[in-house]
């Protein structure tokens, strides 16, 4: 994921700031995971979101922290 795009991209929901982890991109402050598709194209949309519970209970993520 291109650091300089994460600079300017915000969570759709509540505009936080977003970070990076493995497969998703994730919202510190409303607490969704933005899976990432094909290892490159962040899929942005509010019901595409997934709870960061469900996040680190898929077979994805096994340590995803914020």
């Amino acid at each position: 994921m291109d650091k300089e795009l994460l600079k300017i991209m915000a969570c759709p929901k509540c505009k936080g700031n977003i970070k990076h982890k493995k497969m998703f991109l994730i919202c510190s402050k409303c607490r969704l995971a933005y899976p990432i598709l094909e290892g490159r194209i962040p899929d942005m949309l509010i019901e595409d979101a997934w709870s960061l519970q469900k996040a680190r209970r898929s077979g994805f993520e096994h340590n995803l922290k914020l």
